[in-house]
Order: structure tokens, then sequence, then C-alpha cells
């Protein structure tokens, strides 16, 4: 991590926080009908792909259903559920747009997401040992953490996680690392395993039970359409975030150097472990505006479509202080996350020392 003093530290804070007061000022109604527009744009697509998915016996129907229940569900998950679980429209005091109210179309409860990702990864965000998102207690993507064998294999890791991202993100808080060191008990999860039961169960019931019963004649269509608009829901918003957090320019941090932070060397953190990806409005917005992580991490509670608008801003806060702007296409972020994954599944003599450790 760059080296600052606490006067320069002081400074960044006052200059991001500047960015932030403007935005604050500024939020209404604007905002408020952006978020309802997406809510309804959420509907009409999953109320269309529903509707379509029983005449998924005509090929193109069938593809064209299962695309758009996908979408449906990418947009609800990354653009309406994660932003409106950050707090990002509390402001407006709409119960079905809070934050502590809010659940979303996924395996994953709401209470257990605010817990693992609101308040443990974005407050201790990359740093080795208590940020659990950073590999997911699965995936070695730091020389901090020693090679074993195990990591050999994890690109399969990799691929599974991708492809059952929705289950992998309702377990996170299960813990299994600690379990598995005897550091906890079963006994003391099973409160979140019956919680994660109940939403995973009628998870499951809806796509995989109601939905083609009700359908009875084409079940089966109904059924793998279901599956293929959850995997790709799966596959994107995975990669959208490993794009995020796991390219070659995001860097980890140790306990030690981060003991006692101030905020404007959180601000710091935030900005050097980010990873942004370029792309069109259509790609921000179905990204949930992740593909401005860095802007995210430095600003989880303001409106995520205003992220476009304030990433100049932040840029030429970044380029005043000298600090590393993480940004590039989607491809070329994607690829480093790819050599990330594999480099860290070679022993470090072999896999090459990690640029990107602080």
């Amino acid at each position: 991590m760059k080296q600052m003093t606490e006067a320069q530290l002081s400074e960044l804070e006052q200059d991001l926080n500047a960015i932030r007061n403007e935005v604050i000022a500024d939020l209404g109604e604007r905002d408020a009908q952006y978020i309802r527009r997406m809510v309804r744009l959420h509907r009409m697509l999953e109320a269309g792909g529903r509707v379509m998915m029983p005449f998924g016996f005509i090929p193109p129907v069938f593809v064209a259903a299962t695309a758009t229940l996908g979408i449906a569900k990418i947009l609800e998950n990354m653009e309406i559920g994660h932003n409106v679980m950050h707090g990002q429209y509390d402001w407006m005091n709409d119960p079905s747009l809070h934050s502590q109210t809010y659940e979303w179309d996924t395996v994953c409860t709401g209470d257990s997401w605010r817990r693992t990702h609101n308040y443990e990864h974005h407050t201790y965000t990359n740093i080795i040992g208590k940020d659990r998102d950073y590999g997911y207690a699965v995936l070695r993507l730091s020389d901090d953490e020693p090679w074993r064998p195990r990591h050999s294999l994890q690109f399969i890791n990799y691929i599974l996680l991708s492809v059952f991202f929705q289950w992998g993100v309702g377990l996170h808080e299960l813990e299994t690392e600690k379990l598995q060191r005897r550091e906890i008990s079963l006994r003391e999860k099973l409160p979140f395993l019956k919680e994660f039961a109940r939403k995973g169960g009628r998870q499951a019931f809806k796509d995989y039970v109601f939905f083609p019963l009700v359908t009875f004649p084409v079940a089966p269509i109904v059924l793998a359409g279901n599956v293929g608009a959850n995997l790709i829901r799966n596959l994107w918003s995975s990669t959208v975030i490993f794009c995020g957090h796991f390219t070659q320019d995001a860097e980890t941090f140790s306990e030690e150097e981060c003991e006692g932070e101030s905020k404007g060397h959180w601000y710091l953190r935030q900005l050097t472990g980010s990873s942004n990806f370029t792309g069109g409005r259509w790609l921000h917005i179905l990204s949930g505006h992740l593909s401005y992580q860095v802007e995210h991490h430095v600003f989880p509670d303001l409106p995520a479509h205003r992220y476009p608008e304030i990433s100049g801003k932040v840029q030429a806060v970044c380029q005043k202080h000298g600090i590393h702007y993480n940004t590039g296409s989607f491809a070329r972020q994607y690829g480093t996350v790819l050599k990330r994954v594999l480099r860290h599944s070679l022993p470090e003599h072999l896999g090459g020392s990690s640029a990107t450790t602080a």
C-alpha cells in the first residue's frame, strides 16, 4: 500500500468526503425514480420469462425465456437487492426499499448478507485473515496464505464456486474453515443453518418444484429453463464480483498495517484494494454498477447509479495523491483474475511472488 503521512491521509479523507457530501446534498426524486424504474423493469422481465417458459418446447422461445429470466435475476440481485441492502435508498423511507427489511431473490438470507458482506467485508476489505470474502475460504489468492497441496486444484474450486455461486454465498457464514480447525462448533452454527435451510428451501421449491408443477405437461422444459436462468445469474454475478476484488493490481493488506487505522487510511485501502472495468451503460446496470467497484468500496451507501458521475472526481483525487486508479476493459480485468487464481494454485517459488500484496 502507498505510504502516506497522517496529514496526507487527512487531506485524502477531506477530498473524498467532499465528493460524498455533494452527492448526498443532491439526492432526491431522480434517484427515487431510478430505483423504482429498475424494480418495474425487473418485474416485467421476470413475468415475461415465466410466461414464455412453458412454450420452451420451441427452441428460440426456450432461449429467450431462459435469458429473460436470467437477466431478471441479475437485475434484482445486482442493481436492486445488493444496492438497497447497502442503505443506498434508506432516505426514501420506503419499507420495500429499506436496507434492514429487504429480502432478495437468492438463497442467501438478507440478514446473513448484511453480516458477512456489509459489515465484515466492507469494514475489513482485503485484509488477509479478516475479510472472508477474499477468496471465499476456498481460493488462495495471495502469498500471505501458505500454499497447501489442495491449492493445486483450486481452479476446479473456482469453476464450482462460479457455477453454484448463490449457494456458496448462502453458506459463506457457516465458516467451514473455522469448523475444520475446530475453532467453532457446528452447534454454534445451528441458528444460521436453520435460517439458510428455510430461505434456500423456499428458493429451490419456487424454481424447481412450484413453477414446473403448475406447468406440468412441460415441467421438464420449465425446470431446465429455471436451472439455466440461475446458472446465468451465478456465472455473471460471480464474474463481476471477482473482477472487482481479485485482479492483478488489487492489493491485499495485513492486520498489523491496518490496526487502529484512520478514516483516511480506510479510504486509501478501499482505493488500492479495488478494481473497476469499463463498458457501456447496460453493462454497468447489469453489474449493479460494481463495474465501479472503487467508488462502491469508498461510498457503499451512495446510490450506485451515481458512480459514473463521480468516477472522474475520484480519479482526480487519486491523481492528486499519487494513488493508482485500477481500471481496464472487462476482458483485461477478468484475464488478470484467472491468472491470479492459476498463479496462486502453485507454490510461491513456482507461481511467482504476488506484486499486489502490501
